[in-house]
């Protein structure tokens, strides 16, 4: 007959016990468990007790779903700059210009916007005329037709 040898198997078990920060239900019920198999038989454990910790910890759960609903919705609704700023695809968009080598005002240019990107988290307005600008400089939107319609 082949025995085993219980040092082997002991040496692979853990020696310490890592505690949990956390309670969830399942180590709230084994909890419980323990409670009513080592409770004293005179004196049994309050079934009223019991009934109110399990509902404690089940509010307890529910809400902290919500919350991480909650949190899922938020992040999920938070819109890149491109989503948010391309709506302005063909829009005319007026903006303070400024010499790129001196720094200086050119005063208000208008071009067309025929393109969105990002920049590290920013919206840039990528124009007809090959400018680029962010999106908060724009100092006024309008539509190409009101640009046609004043010609005439």
């Amino acid at each position: 007959m082949n025995t085993i040898d219980p040092s082997l198997y002991l040496s692979n078990q853990k020696t310490t016990r890592e505690p949990s920060p956390t309670l969830d239900k399942d180590g709230f019920l084994k909890i419980l468990m323990t409670q009513m198999q080592n409770q004293d038989p005179t004196q049994p454990m309050d079934s009223q007790a019991m009934i109110e910790q399990m509902t404690s910890l089940t509010s307890l759960e529910q809400m902290m779903n919500i919350s991480s609903s909650i949190d899922n919705l938020v992040q999920s609704q938070l819109i890149s700059p491109v989503i948010q700023y391309s709506h302005m695809i063909g829009k005319e968009v007026t903006y303070q210009a400024f010499d790129p080598d001196t720094g200086e005002s050119l005063g208000e240019k208008t071009s067309a916007v025929v393109a969105v990107s990002q920049k590290e988290g920013w919206a840039i307005l990528e124009l007809e005329n090959g400018e680029k600008i962010y999106a908060d400089a724009a100092l006024k939107v309008s539509t190409s037709d009101a640009k046609e319609d004043a010609a005439e």
